[in-house]
């Protein structure tokens, strides 16, 4: 089965400030891949970029074999690190903005997510902690039927209960055909979910590697050499 994403030699430039230098890789269907870096290490960019709402300066993205475009943007669902909700909405308005928005939005999905996360259809956005937000955003994200899910920082600020909450029904809810791709630079708190995992410093990338190679040939968990990487 062909790759669900492939970057290569991927440039992007803020000015003169280069936010990726020359990153390629691969992602194959039915993986849960760690994006870890620090703060401003490039991992927003790079999101974005594969979501298609920048353009490279340089070098090719293409999600299951085409080119990042209009067909694309059917096949990856983004969850950016900021709510796409407005404050005046219901749970229920969300729910229904989205399936009015795309057409490949499963709305069955959303209600069965809403119900394992918790979440009441007549709660008001603005009411919503923090925790509960994010549990929304990603009961949006992920009732699409997309390939490629983008999920950027879904634990970010949330309590440990929350964060739990979330990976549960990260784990719970994906489809097996498609693929996660999950920026956090909270590691050790998500890595268990993860089948591979990116480092990516100064929007350069410093390591693709399977999280049972981490294990069993360098003896460390991820956490621990993400610490030690990102140390020197």
């Amino acid at each position: 089965m062909s790759n669900i994403l492939e970057m290569n030699q991927v440039n992007k430039t803020y000015g003169r400030k280069q936010a990726l230098h020359n990153v390629s890789l691969t992602v194959a269907p039915g993986r849960i891949v760690g994006l870890l870096g620090s703060n401003g290490s490039g991992k927003s960019t790079l999101m974005k970029l594969v979501a298609g709402l920048l353009h490279p300066a340089s070098g090719s993205i293409q999600v299951t074999g085409k080119p990042i475009g209009l067909v694309t943007k059917s096949l990856v669902s983004f969850m950016p690190d900021r709510p796409l909700t407005e404050k005046w909405m219901k749970v229920r308005d969300a729910i229904a903005y989205y399936r009015d928005f795309y057409d490949d939005f499963d709305e069955s999905k959303a209600q069965e997510m809403l119900d394992f996360m918790s979440l009441a259809e007549n709660d008001r956005v603005s009411h919503l902690s923090k925790g509960m937000n994010e549990r929304l955003q990603l009961t949006l994200a992920m009732s699409r039927k997309a390939r490629l899910y983008l999920l950027d920082e879904p634990i970010g600020g949330v309590d440990p209960v929350a964060r739990g909450k979330i990976l549960d029904a990260i784990v719970k809810f994906y489809d097996e055909d498609s693929s996660l791709i999950i920026s956090t630079h909270l590691v050790n708190d998500i890595e268990r979910i993860f089948d591979e995992v990116i480092f990516i410093r100064e929007g350069k990338l410093v390591m693709h590697e399977e999280v049972e190679t981490i294990r069993l040939q360098h003896g460390k968990s991820v956490d621990e050499m993400f610490k030690e990487v990102f140390a020197e």
